[in-house]
């Protein structure tokens, strides 16, 4: 995978968006202020995953931060302002980091977060709400949000799903920071590699889902979503039947078991690169 700018950026532009090869880096660009949280960059955020589940070219995201943090959590000037507003102004601010959070989760294409500084708060979120996260041993991350008298909720059910209610209960009553190796154990992140081999690795990754086909991804991803803390009962077997029945009927279905069995690459293989 190319190096990607991220230690760089647009000034004033709150992230940057670079497609090479269906692959789009997304980048937090406030290297200033810790690629904090404000409206602006919420706002940009959301239009971009939005505009990248639209377009049919790009086949994987990579979720990265400029300068020397992933991202810090809410920008300070943000917190002050809502600190002035009413139940309703809050319950609109939150409302679009929710929706923020929602479109990365259900991209229909695989996202990986590539962290390295500082992942604080809602970067923690971003992280959680990724298919796959790789991070570098230096990486300190922290659900600080107790610390000032609040909660993590709309982050909640992201970082809950990955880590576990049980972990969980211990960063977001503490909210104490921990390292990669931490985070690793506690199924934050995936894998921690050093920065020099850290774009490398995720290369390797983004080669590995290169090779499957994009719509039996959107149905992995569906497939987990519906199966996920739910009890393998009648409804569950059923579905579940139901579901890989659709996939083998479907086009791309069809193709990869032809081509499998032709020992030829599949058709979403023919202009990749592998």
């Amino acid at each position: 995978m190319p190096e990607q700018p991220h230690h760089g950026g647009t000034p004033g532009a709150p992230c940057e968006l670079a497609v090479q090869d269906g692959v789009a880096t997304v980048t937090l660009n406030r290297p200033e202020i810790h690629n904090a949280f404000d409206e602006a960059l919420i706002a940009k955020l959301t239009e971009t995953f939005v505009a990248l589940d639209d377009d049919g070219d790009v086949r994987i995201v990579v979720l990265a931060g400029a300068g020397r943090s992933f991202c810090a959590g809410a920008d300070l000037n943000w917190m002050k302002r809502m600190a002035a507003f009413g139940q309703d102004e809050n319950l609109r601010d939150a409302t679009a980091l929710a929706a923020m959070l929602r479109a990365l989760y259900a991209l229909s294409k695989p996202t990986i977060a590539r962290v390295h500084g500082a992942a604080y708060g809602g970067g923690v979120g971003l992280i959680a709400a990724c298919d796959i996260a790789v991070a570098v041993p230096e990486a300190t991350f922290a659900l600080t949000e107790a610390k000032l008298g609040l909660i993590p909720a709309t982050i909640g059910p992201y970082v809950i799903e990955a880590i576990g209610a049980r972990q969980a209960r211990r960063y977001f009553l503490t909210a104490e920071r921990f390292g990669a190796a931490e985070a690793l154990r506690i199924g934050l992140v995936h894998e921690v590699a050093a920065l020099p081999q850290l774009d490398t690795r995720i290369g390797d990754l983004v080669g590995a889902l290169r090779v499957a086909g994009p719509s039996a991804q959107l149905e992995c991803k569906a497939l987990i979503r519906g199966v996920a803390h739910r009890p393998i009962d009648a409804d569950v077997i059923s579905g579940t039947a139901g579901h890989i029945a659709a996939v083998r009927a479907s086009p791309e279905g069809k193709e990869g078991v032809a081509a499998f069995l032709g020992k030829r690459r599949p058709a979403w293989l023919n202009d990749a690169k592998e």
